[in-house]
Order: structure tokens, then sequence, then C-alpha cells
């Protein structure tokens, strides 16, 4: 019997390879009773191994690979310092886990150099309940042996041994008779052993699962050292030994001449015996007032709620309206106090009220402290406890929200309250949280990013030193979030590749290896844990970076879960930050102070903008198809809101179009029982929500609320047996209730396909409330709306431009920055911005400017400094006041260049004028620098009249070029804002391309030519293996993105660059009112000369000729004849409007005659739809190009069908696709 106990998984990281799975799997394959984890420096993996060990029925071994500092962890200040020695430790009972934690803690809290250390003190301190191995090569003993050290070595092993105590001691001996020292190690081991009574310990030091493994480790140790697989410059393992997980069998066999190292390995085994307490709930301590307890407090909170929410307050027993108070709609005090005591209840005897105390106190204290916090999230605001405590801002009886979908008695786990909190104030409610409970009881939570197959190929590609073209090549031909073993056995051209091309097979045969790998941690994107006591007692702790030194527990979500742990989901959400700062605008520039919490949810002007789509930057509501269902839905009410939420996802989107038809009264909705109605009229009998089937159950089948959601959760998760159960149980429910049993199995196959993919109506009312509330600022106050969107953006261009073309839209201005009316962000321009005032009552506000943080190569503090001078003194009345006033080492050459650069100092002078004196108004402001550091006064401050004297001569220049401010514009701020370069071509596109803005106007041409300057280009790789571009492209006017086919693509590759004038020609397409123009020809426009670039590109159009942009493969002789009796317009070649897709073209070998004319109409009409359809018909020496009359559905269906029956006297060519 043998056990190993020294075991690398993958969470060391980039070190180990095998995963959890695999090494305890194999451990029971062995026939062993235990296996021990052993990461280096880290505990990552403990709960998870030690659960699936318990599951498989072997024996967990907690423990883990120590560095242990040679003097004191704290001494870092030479590289030798940064040295350390390899200790094994493995916890034997709760205190020995305990103290591991502690340690690995330390290790990264206050000894990490290089790596995690510990030193003596720290092993002095902790080591009780712990078993310590010698370790590798890398270990302390070994080192002294391989360094001729044969006495401190023995030293050493009588002081480990006196510290941890007889048997808690082992040397550790491996077999890899390859490694240079190993066998020189193990002799002197043995002997140490036999003089000095400390005992052996085989282990074999395991690294990955399988021998063949060896090489797909050898990558993973490449990847962490930045090195290539050739390069011999670099760590390495293959070649030095089997680090597999190697038989019992083979151990034994190897260490045959020490059999006690190989029976220790039993023996350590059987002294570790712990168990690890999971799913018992350790909520933090939350202290309520004197003469309370948890559940007493969380109901006086309910009541102060009552008395806010609703206007009631208590009077003796009982309670009453407050005067001037009224009970929204259909909600009744009975109604109110019946599910406000049903809630308590449950809470009171699931044990939960500090929970709720816990949630309450940290989300009012945000709100009281001006943080935006989200309305609510998930299913927590089906909950009236949590809108009488302020967590949630949604009425779940107003809104028919269910406790149930939350909490109820069958719930084993936790509650689970997430709360979305304006991003940019997430961390000052975290440090509310750490001074309440403690720093030392608050971490963020650890996760880990894994190698996904596409990451993973390009991966070991760079490291086997293929070529990045070809891994992209693989890579791409990966669907994504698919599986390397699925994408080969779905994808022919990926398969093609590993069955063809040795280099693509030894690629992915590694990349398999190696995905889902643990490739590096971070922290977690919102949890956070709080415990009743430190952090250490129960998590090992570490810093999120080397560059972060906030806390993040080393165990991740689910371990911390499962621990009983207290997480918390703490979300920054942007679109909190975006009305945070627009009401911060709001009251700045007009005075007025908005609660955004209550807005009424009947504004016209608010459903005016869902009704014409003009949702930009509204949460929710953003993507073309949204705004065109919201243009056809029109909405009303805030219930049509709740639902496109939920409706506008994969799956339910098919049921938008009959939501839609039955708000209008276009179709009549029927029931299939008359208790259904209640449950989906509001819903226009479509069930959209969870909620409702919930609710059907128990109206019908006569379910429990408890009951009700466990149907939820059956039809959700689709597990074939549950479900059988559950139908059962409904059909027999609704027979106890005389329903027959046919209508119920016919109510139950309604509500199942939209179980599976409803959504959860608590969350999407609190979204669509969020979607409302940036909608209504939008509405009402449109500039300030914009200004806080654009400040959330400006670290990204792509969504900067499209929010400023929307501004344009709305007739807001978006002007580059000014040094006297540009603050930090995207700024309102008012009257008063100047002097600090609001602006007028009846002042017309349209203007923005980009803040001054916008400009490159000029920081934060520059642009604090200067607008704290400004605030204080007021506006600079010129260059050299800004000079004399800002003195601050980072205005230098470069901050200064920029603002010039960008037009930020427009006002003090023309940009040309102003560079070329640069370099004597740097002069100047480091000399008035100077005086003022040495307090001497200028010559002439005693006489003001002569103050200029002190003030170089500026000298006259040349403006600069129109064409040279742009381009510092789109390189500082990074597009343009004052002009657009295309303005220059003006006067020569005029009569020949069309301004882009009035592209909706010209649906139905042919072609049309544009012409702008390009933006951003994406290229994407078709299903062919071809590129082809989308590139959007502005003019003065607005913006329109162009699809660049591989044909044309091949031949124009070098016109598309970044910032690149372009004209082209194309055809209209519109999706989701979405307009796009794929392109047919395209060229470059040129500055130097704009009549020539243009006059070359007509003489391209008149080259090419639009009847060649199909023809057939096969071109045989065609002979002339009538033309097709079709009613047929006949199409010049300069108009010809040939459809790229979707038209149906049809290329005739000769003019048909009349029965195949007969048989050809008959089929056409037999596939209606909205599809042009064009002929191809010889006449003579030249070819007409007809558009007939009908319109068809261009399916494969039809496309099939015309080969089969007309192949022999016509062609169809297939549509050209992306």
């Amino acid at each position: 019997m043998f056990v190993h106990l020294h075991n690398h998984t993958h969470y060391s990281l980039l070190d180990g390879l095998t995963k959890i799975d695999e090494l305890v799997s194999r451990a029971k394959e062995e026939g062993s009773n235990a296996v021990a984890i052993t990461d280096h420096g880290v505990l990552y993996g403990a709960i998870e191994f030690y659960q699936k060990c318990k599951k498989a029925g072997v024996k967990p071994i907690i423990g883990y690979e120590a560095y242990v500092a040679p003097a004191s962890r704290h001494d870092k200040n030479t590289r030798a310092d940064g040295r350390s020695y390899h200790l094994i430790l493995l916890a034997k009972n709760e205190t020995g886990y305990k103290n591991l934690i502690k340690l690995v803690s330390l290790a990264h809290l206050e000894g990490f150099y290089y790596k995690p250390r510990i030193d003596w003190e720290l092993l002095t301190q902790y080591h009780e309940g712990l078993i310590a191995l010698s370790a590798c090569l890398g270990g302390e003993i070994s080192q002294h042996i391989l360094n001729g050290e044969g006495e401190k070595a023995k030293k050493r092993i009588k002081e480990y041994s006196e510290l941890f105590g007889p048997d808690n001691y082992y040397l550790e001996i491996m077999d890899h008779p390859e490694l240079e020292g190993q066998e020189k190690v193990n002799k002197q081991l043995i002997a140490f052993s036999k003089a000095l009574g400390v005992p052996l310990v085989a282990t074999n030091d395991v690294h990955y699962f399988r021998p063949e493994d060896a090489e797909a480790q050898d990558i993973l140790l490449c990847l962490q050292n930045k090195k290539k697989i050739d390069d011999m410059d670099r760590l390495r393992m293959i070649g030095h030994g089997d680090y597999s997980m190697r038989p019992a069998v083979e151990m034994e066999r190897a260490f045959a001449q020490v059999p006690e190292a190989i029976a220790n390995t039993v023996k350590i085994a059987e002294m570790c015996n712990l168990n690890i307490p999971l799913g018992e709930i350790q909520l933090p301590f939350f202290e309520v007032p004197e003469g309370y307890d948890g559940n007493s407090y969380l109901r006086f909170l309910c009541e102060k709620g009552l008395e806010k929410k609703y206007g009631l307050i208590k009077s003796g027993e009982s309670y009453v309206l407050k005067e001037g108070s009224f009970l929204p709609g259909d909600l009744s005090l009975e109604k109110i106090l019946e599910r406000l005591n049903y809630e308590l209840s449950i809470v009171a005897q699931m044990g939960w009220s500090a929970y709720f105390l816990i949630v309450a106190d940290f989300v009012n204290w945000a709100k009281d402290n001006k943080i935006v916090v989200g309305p609510g999230r998930g299913s927590a605001a089906g909950s009236l406890i949590c809108y009488l405590t302020g967590i949630t801002n949604l009425d779940p009886l107003r809104y028919d929200l269910l406790f149930e979908r939350f909490l109820n008695l069958d719930r084993i786990s936790m509650p689970d309250i997430d709360m979305d909190f304006a991003d940019a104030r997430r961390g000052d409610v975290l440090d509310y949280v750490g001074r309440k409970y403690g720093h030392d009881h608050v971490a963020q939570i650890i996760t880990f990013g894994t190698m996904a197959a596409r990451a993973a190929v390009r991966d070991v590609g760079r490291v086997l030193g293929a070529p990045y073209d070809y891994c992209d090549k693989i890579s791409k031909s990966i669907p994504m979030f698919t599986s390397l073993k699925k994408a080969l056995a779905e994808v022919p051209e990926l398969k093609e590749m590993y069955q063809n091309e040795p280099e693509a097979k030894r690629i992915l045969d590694y990349a398999q290896r190696l995905e889902g790998v643990a490739r590096h941690s971070s922290t977690h994107a919102c949890g956070v844990l709080i415990t009743p006591k430190p952090l250490t007692e129960y998590v090992p702790i570490q810093y999120a970076s080397s560059a972060d030194k906030s806390i993040i527990s080393q165990y991740s979500l689910h371990p911390v879960e499962d621990l009983g742990l207290l997480k918390m989901d703490f979300l920054g959400l942007k679109n909190l930050t975006i009305i945070e700062s627009a009401l911060r605008i709001i009251k700045k520039t007009r005075g007025l102070e908005i609660d955004i919490d209550k807005l009424p949810l009947n504004d016209e002007s608010t459903y005016r903008l869902f009704q014409q789509g003009e949702t930009t930057g509204v949460f929710q509501f953003e993507s073309s198809g949204m705004k065109r269902y919201l243009r056809e839905l029109k909405p009303t009410e805030f219930e049509d809101i709740i639902a496109m939420v939920a409706l506008y996802r994969p799956g339910p989107m098919e049921w938008i179009p009959d939501y839609i038809s039955g708000k209008h009264g276009e179709k009549k909705v029927s029931y299939l029982h008359p208790k259904l109605e209640p449950i989906l009229a509001r819903t226009y009998g479509v069930a959209i929500y969870q909620e409702q089937v919930m609710q059907i159950s128990r109206a019908l089948a006569g379910f429990t609320p408890s009951e009700a959601d466990i149907l939820r959760k059956a039809m959700g998760k689709k597990i074939p047996a549950l479900l059988a159960e559950q139908k059962e149980k409904f059909i027999d429910g609704c027979v106890k209730n005389g329903i027959y049993k046919e209508l119920a199995e016919k109510v139950f196959s309604f509500i199942e396909p939209f179980a599976g993919y409803g959504f959860n109506r608590s969350h999407a009312a609190c979204y669509a409330m969020i979607g409302y509330q940036t909608a209504y600022l939008k509405a009402h106050w449109p500039v300030e709306f914009m200004a806080a969107l654009l400040t959330s953006d400006q670290h990204d261009s792509d969504r900067v431009a499209i929010e400023i073309e929307e501004c344009r839209s709305m007739g807001i201005k978006v002007m580059p920055p000014d040094i006297n009316e540009s603050f930090d962000s995207f700024t309102v321009v008012t009257a008063g911005t100047k002097e600090n005032r609001t602006a007028g009552a009846n002042e017309k506000v349209d203007t923005i400017r980009f803040g001054l943080n916008a400009i490159k190569n000029v920081g934060e503090h520059i642009v604090e400094v200067i607008i704290a001078e400004r605030k204080e003194r007021g506006p600079y009345k010129d260059i050299f006041d800004l000079l004399e006033r800002v003195n601050d080492k980072d205005l230098n050459k470069k901050s200064l260049e920029s603002l010039i650069k960008s037009g930020s100092l427009d006002s003090f002078g023309e940009l040309g004028f102003l560079l070329s004196n640069l370099e004597r108004l740097l002069l100047f402001n480091k000399e008035n620098s100077k005086q003022q550091e040495s307090r001497q006064a200028s010559l002439f401050a005693a006489a003001p009249q002569f103050i200029n004297l002190s003030r170089p001569q500026l000298l006259p220049a040349e403006p600069i070029a129109s064409i040279d401010r742009l381009s510092w514009e789109k390189e500082l701020l990074g597009l343009y804002i004052s002009d657009n370069p295309l303005s220059m071509f003006t006067q020569y596109l005029s009569g020949f391309s069309l301004p882009l803005s009035r592209l909706k106007n010209h649906r139905r041409d042919d072609y049309l030519v544009v012409a702008g300057v390009i933006t951003s280009l994406k290229k994407i790789i078709t299903r062919k293996g071809e590129s082809m571009l989308f590139a959007k492209i502005e003019d003065q006017s607005g913006s329109v993105e162009l699809l660049v086919f591989p044909s044309l693509l091949k031949i124009t590759s070098s016109l598309w660059r970044d910032g690149g004038l372009i004209i082209a020609r194309g055809r209209l397409s519109e999706k989701d009112s979405d307009l796009k123009i794929l392109v047919d020809q395209a060229g470059s426009l040129s500055p130097a000369s704009p009549q020539s670039s243009i006059d070359e590109f007509k003489r391209t159009l008149l080259a090419s000729k639009i009847e060649n942009h199909w023809r057939p493969k096969n071109n045989g002789d065609w002979n002339k004849s009538q033309s097709p009796s079709f009613s047929a317009t006949p199409l010049s070649p300069r108009r010809a409007n040939i459809e790229i897709e979707p038209a149906l073209r049809l290329v005739f070998k000769q003019a048909p005659d009349a029965a195949q004319q007969a048989v050809l109409k008959e089929l056409l009409a037999s596939y209606p739809g909205d599809n042009p359809v064009y002929f191809r018909v010889p006449d003579g020496k030249k070819d007409n190009i007809l558009k007939i009359s009908a319109t068809v559905d261009n399916s494969e269906k039809l496309r099939g069908e015309l080969r089969a029956t007309c192949g022999s006297f016509v062609q169809v060519v297939e549509p050209e696709r992306a």
C-alpha cells in the first residue's frame, strides 16, 4: 500500500497540470485509502479537494508546499533575500488545518518577496497539528547536502524534528535518477535517518497525471516563464524524471531497499484525520439595540418602513393611515399586514433575521451617503421585508412579486440578496462594511481564469513557435464557448485540419490537455466575504495583486458558500454611476435636487422616448433590435417596460410579436381555463415570467408556495425524471380540484416551454426601473444625462463616437475641451460655467465640452491643479495668466503642447501661433515658477502698468492647416470634434456623394455613393476562411457601417485603415432600422489632390460593369432567342440593382420557351416573399438583365427545387454570404 503525499494540482498555477478529479479518481483506482494535496504556496483547491475526496470515499489530506525564508520573512532588500527553501506541511487535524491557513495567509501578507514565504518564527508559532516533510531538492536539508554542508543539514534535521515532535517530521526521498543530485541526496537522507532516528517517506512530487502529460506540463512551465519550447535557458522538468501519479506497485519497486519509506506514507495518512464542517451557517454578529433580539428588531424596522412607504402608523395593536396618506391601487391594510407577518414568520423560523439586518444596514448607509443603489436585483425584490427596510425599492404587492420565489421553508441554502451600487462608489460601501465588522473580518473573493479552448490553442501555438496567423486560423475555427472535443466533432474545417495537418494536430492535442486548467487568479467582480471571527479562522487570504493591496480569500465562491460563510454580492453597475453623475450635474448646472427613487412612473415624455426607440444610453434598451420592438410596441405603462426586459432574450424573443399584438388588440386572447385569465391577462396570454408558472400551479393544482417553486426549478433545469414527477403531481392536483385530466395535461404542455426560459419577474421589474430612470433623465435633462453618459465611457472611443452622434441627433453640440469651461470630465456648458454659477431659469442649455482628463498626455494631477486654481481665482485671462498662476512640474512641454493641440487654449490665440511660441512660453513659466519659489517679486511687480514688460514677446506665425488640427484632435481626444476631415472635399463631392444623414431617404435607390473618414474597423473570418470587413465611416452629418466582402477586400485591402478617407459605392441594406452599405467599389480620397482622387474613383466606376458582378461558373454558348414573357423591367448597367443578398438570380443558358416559362412561373409563385428576382438572358453578343415584377422567398428550399425542376435550362446563383 502506498499513499501519494506530495501532489501539485493545476492550482499550482502554470506549474501543476493535474486536475483534482484526476488526482482523486487515480487514488481510488489504485485502491489507496488516502491522497494529499500540496500546491505551491497556496490552499486554493483545498475545499474542492476535500469535498471530492469525501464523495469518492478517499481520505483527504490537506497540505501545501511552503516556501521558507533562510532568515526572516521580513528581509526583502536583495535578490538573495528572495531565496527560499521548500517544505511540505500536512494537516493532521483541525488545529493543523487552522495553522496551515494562518501560515499561508501570513506568507502572502507579510513574507511575499518573489514567493509567499514563511520563516522559522512562524513555524515555531504555528506548527501544532502539522506533519512536515523535508520536500524535494529545493528543501533546506537537500540544499545543505548538495552544498556539502553535512553538519548543517544534520543540525537542521534535529531542529525540525524537535519542533514538530516525534513521528511528525520526515525525510523525503524520491525516485528521479535522471535528476542531477537526487541520488546523492537520497543516499545521505537514508544515512541521516539511520543515524538520527528520523523516519523516511517516499513521494513523487507529482505535477501531472500520466507520464504522457510531461510535454503538456512542460508547455505550462513555458507559459509561466514566458519562454518557447525550444529555448535552452529555461526551467524544465521533462527529461529529469517522471513526475506523474505513478502506480503504487511502481513506487514500491523503486523503494524496495527502504520499504519503511513506503510504509510511512500509510502511517502518515492514518495520522491525518481532518474533518472540515460544511454547510453550518456562520453569520457575523449584528448588534441590535438593548431590549431587542434579531427578530424583534427586524419587525421594528419593518414597522418604520410601513410609515415611510405607506403612511401607516401603529395605533395600539393596529395601524392607521397618517393624515393625507392613501394606499396605492388595490392594496388594503389587511393585505399588507398579512404579507408582512407571513414573511417575518418564515424568516424567524429559518433564523435569517441577522442576514436581513446586515444587508439593510449597509444599503441604507450607502443611500444616506448619496450613493445610488439599484432598486433591487434578482428574486429579493419579491420580499416585502426588503422593501420596507430599504433593501429594495419596488413594492412587491403593487407589482405582484412572489416572496416564495425568493425564500421558502424548503430552501436549504442562505437567502441571496445581490445589490447593485454605482460602480464608482462600490469601494466606499466595502470600506464601510470593513469598518463595521472589522477589516480583518471582510474580504473580497478570489476567482480563477481557466484556459478556454481558443486561448489554449493560442497559448500552445505560441510556445511551440507556430506562426501567429496559423494559430489564429485554428483558434477562430472553434465556435465561442465550445470545448475542443465538441468542436473537433462538429466543425468540419477544424476536423480537416486536425486530420491532415500534423502541426495542427500537435497544437490541438496539447490544447485539449490544457483546456480547463487554471491559468491565473483574480478578484471576483462582486463577491464579498464577511466572517463572525477574523478571516483566518475560516479561510486563507492574500493580497489581490502586487499592485492592489485589498484582501481576498484564497477560497473561491462555491467553497466559501459551502463553508456556510456569508457571501454577499456587491455589484458595481455603470448605469447607476451614470444616474449619480447626472443627478450631480443637474444640481450643479440647474440648482435642482432630484430624488431618483421618487420619479413618477406615468411620465409622458419618458414613454414618448421609449415609443420612438430613442434609447441610446438607456439601460437594457440600447440594441437596434430592442429599439425596433419598442417602436412597434409603443409602451404606455411600466408593465410594458418590465415585459420587454424579460422578453428580449434568446428564446422568449419569439413571443414579442404576440405580446405586441395583444397590447394593440390585434389578436383575441383565449385561455385554456378561466383561472388562467387573472394570471396571464396583463401579459396578453403570454407566460413571460417564472412567477406566472408558480401562480398557475397554485391556482389550478393547489400547490403550496414551496411546491410551486420546486415545479419552477424542475422546469427550468429540464431534468427528465424530476419533470415527469412534477407533471404527475400537477395533473393529480388539477384533477382533485375538479379539472379534467386532459385539460390539465394541456395546461402543463402550455406552461412547460415558457417555464424553460421564463424570466424572474422580480429581476425584470428591478432592471426595468433602472431603464425607466435613465430614460426619464434623458427625456427631461438630455444635456446633463448625455454628459454623464459620455463621462462613463470616456475611455472607450467607439462608445464616445456613438454617443456624440446621438447628441448631434438630439441637437446637443459637443465641443473640444476649453481651459476655462471644461472640468475633469465631460462638462455641461452654461452662461455661468466660467464663474461656477447655475443656469438661468429660462436659459437654453445645449452644449457639452470634452473634459480636460480626456486629453492624452495631460495627467490627472495637472488637471486638478488647473481646475482648483480656476475655481479659487476665476477664469484665466490669457496664456500668460495661465502660466503665471499654474506653477506645477506637471505643466511641462508634453502637457502644454497637448493642451494647445487639443484646442483647449484656442481662446488665448490661434493654434499655430501658440505652438510656434511653445518654447518661449515654457521658459516664461519656468522663470515665473523660480521667482515664486524664491519669493522674490518681479522688478515690475510694484508697477502694474509695466507688468507686460516682464512677459516675452510672442512671434507671429502661420495658421495651422485644418487637416492638421483635426489629426491632432483624433490623436489626443480619440476622434474628430470641431470638424470632419471630409469637409475639405465638400465642394468636390457635391452632387456625386450622398451625405450620410440622408441615407434613410434613399432606401429605394439601387446604388449610391458615400464618402467619409474611417472611425473603426472590424475584420472577421468567413466560414470559407476568407477575410471580410466591417468599416464604420463618418462625415459631417452622420455615420454608417460599410460591409466589405472578401472579393473586394482582396483588391482594396490597402485602403482600409483607421482614420483613412474613403469613397465607396454600394447598396443600402436595412435590418432592425439599422442602415448598412454593402460595398462593391471603393477608393481613397487624398487631401493633397481632392479632385484627382474623386475623378480616379469615377473612372473606376465607369470601368466596372455591374452586370459582370455575377456570372455562372460554366459560361456555355448561349443561343440568341426571344426574351421571356414575364413582366420585367430592363436595367441599365449603371443602375442595375444587383442584390448581393438576398435577391434570387437566375442565369438562362438560352431564352426559355413558353413551356419552360410556365413551369418557372408556377414554381416562383409557390414561394411568395420579399426578395426581388433577376434574370440574365442572352441576347446575341450581349446579355439582358431583367428584374421581374414578382418577389419570392429566396430560401434554400426554393433554390433546390429550381435546380431539380429547371436545371436543364437555368442556373441558380448562390447569394454571397459573410
